[in-house]
């Protein structure tokens, strides 16, 4: 059966990095448009980030400038470099291949 698996979340001061990694079992990741969402305690889940199978990328506003996602497909991975974190991002973050899968989710939380 294949899964996607994150990794990478925490605990990180206010101004830290943290770099979150999507793995897929199988070769899957290369065919699909892949995203970050988060949701956060009584939120939606929103679209952090997503790169297309050809990589173009798109930030929503807020994570612009401190987010940035990549992928490599020889090694079946999608990742999302946040710096710069701020309490706000705290959320459960969730890797999904676009019209697929969905990974379980990695914890971050911005705190002093």
């Amino acid at each position: 059966q294949v899964q996607l698996a994150e990794s990478g979340g925490g605990l990180v001061q206010p101004g830290g990095s943290l770099r979150l990694s999507c793995a897929a079992s199988g070769s899957i990741l290369s065919s699909y448009a892949m995203g970050w969402y988060r949701q956060a305690p009584g939120k939606q889940r929103e679209l952090v980030a997503s790169i297309t199978t050809t990589g173009t990328t798109y930030h929503t506003d807020s994570v612009k400038g401190r987010f940035t996602i990549s992928r490599d497909n020889a090694k079946n991975t999608v990742s999302l470099q946040m710096n710069s974190l701020k309490p706000e991002d705290t959320a459960v973050y969730y890797c999904h291949a676009i019209g697929g899968l969905w990974g379980q989710g990695t914890q971050v939380t911005v705190s002093s």
